[in-house]
């Protein structure tokens, strides 16, 4: 397996830049998830690691080699699609076989590994049935199996679970962390859904308009977003923002927020004007001696927790709090902060002020 490295790539289409300037690593060994909206430039740059589309500029680098510029065959790679691509005559031993038989390879060596993946991937019940009649899931375990069989440096996934049910397609996502987990494999994975993301993923790259706005962890990139967009973008419901005008200093650890002193995080520079105050819907605390209020508008039920939608004088608001606690519509709650928990935004260009919440981040405008 393999460090792969990436470096002020950029990709061009004519007069559209569908990637900007793009730099990250990823380490031997990690499972690694490019997470952002459709045409965010995730799979773009997917394509530039994999071979399938040369880079403008910039550098990218497999297992210490630049290859940048070398076509997808020179670079010992397996790529995984959303569409399964399985060749529809051959039954299953067929398909998976098939990448090493266009390498050379017999006899007893090709039976050998093509047994070892088809007992990591649990289906030796299923090596010589046609694949047309296969179920989704299995399907995409053959695609796996065609992958992996050629042992190759890194292994590409674009979107490859998109095209199965909600139920199977998280079954699914658990089982391929842990098919990760025992090859010990560099994995590179697209995604759109933030959630397939957060549990999959030892590190994230979030992207949008073909800007790198995050690379991190997914707690970090969670508890400390770098940007409005990755605050936005991660969570569920996302990150609230309350929009006031006011000033904080380098260092300060206090905003005012309509003439409310709200403590919150040292920040590591200083703005005065239009700030934005972050605050997700768990940390949001009811209290009758809170000085902040806020209207409840609205309520819904999740079973164990509820979502109450509340009006404040600096936009709405969302809590997320037990179901046992009774909330009734138009009634006026004090609003009560953690100031660990808290972010603070430049409102005009989205970037965070507060200090740990710039770790990881390398890109941005």
């Amino acid at each position: 397996m393999a460090q792969i490295r990436i470096q002020n790539v950029r990709k061009e289409f004519g007069a559209f830049t569908a990637v900007r300037s793009s730099s990250f690593t990823i380490e031997d060994g990690e499972f690694f998830m490019l997470l952002g909206p459709s045409g965010c430039g995730k799979t773009t740059t997917l394509r530039m690691m994999a071979g399938l589309e040369l880079p403008t500029s910039g550098e990218i680098f497999i297992d210490g080699e630049e290859v940048g510029m070398k076509p997808a065959s020179q670079r010992d790679i397996a790529f995984v699609f959303q569409m399964f691509a399985l060749y529809p005559h051959m039954n299953v031993r067929k398909n998976i076989s098939y990448p090493l038989l266009s390498q050379g390879l017999r006899g007893e060596e090709l039976k050998t590994r093509v047994a070892e993946v088809a007992r990591i991937l649990r289906i030796e019940h299923i090596l010589d049935k046609p694949v047309g009649g296969l179920s989704g899931g299995d399907r995409q375990r053959v695609a796996l199996g065609r992958a992996i069989v050629r042992r190759p440096k890194a292994f590409f996934m674009d979107e490859p679970l998109g095209a199965l049910d909600a139920e199977f397609r998280e079954h699914m996502a658990e089982e391929l962390r842990a098919l990760h987990d025992r090859m010990g494999a560099t994995t590179v994975y697209v995604t759109h859904d933030q959630l397939e993301a957060m549990q999959m993923g030892d590190k994230i790259v979030v992207m949008n308009h073909g800007v790198v706005e995050q690379f991190g962890r997914p707690q970090q990139i969670y508890d400390w977003p770098a940007t409005k967009f990755v605050a936005q973008f991660i969570g569920s419901p996302p990150m609230n923002f309350l929009e006031f005008d006011g000033m904080i200093g380098i260092g300060g650890d206090s905003i005012d927020l309509g003439g409310v002193k709200v403590k919150v995080p040292a920040t590591r520079e200083g703005r005065a004007g239009r700030l934005t105050l972050g605050v997700r819907p768990e940390h949001v605390r009811f209290s009758s001696d809170a000085a902040y209020r806020g209207r409840v508008i609205a309520v819904e039920y999740l079973g164990t927790t509820q979502i109450v939608t509340l009006s404040t004088g600096h936009g709405d608001l969302k809590a997320r709090i037990p179901s046992s606690h009774v909330v009734h519509e138009d009634e006026l709650i004090g609003l009560d902060f953690d100031a660990r928990t808290l972010s603070v935004f430049d409102a005009e260009n989205g970037k965070a002020l507060i200090s740990e919440a710039n770790e990881g981040v390398l890109a941005h405008g």
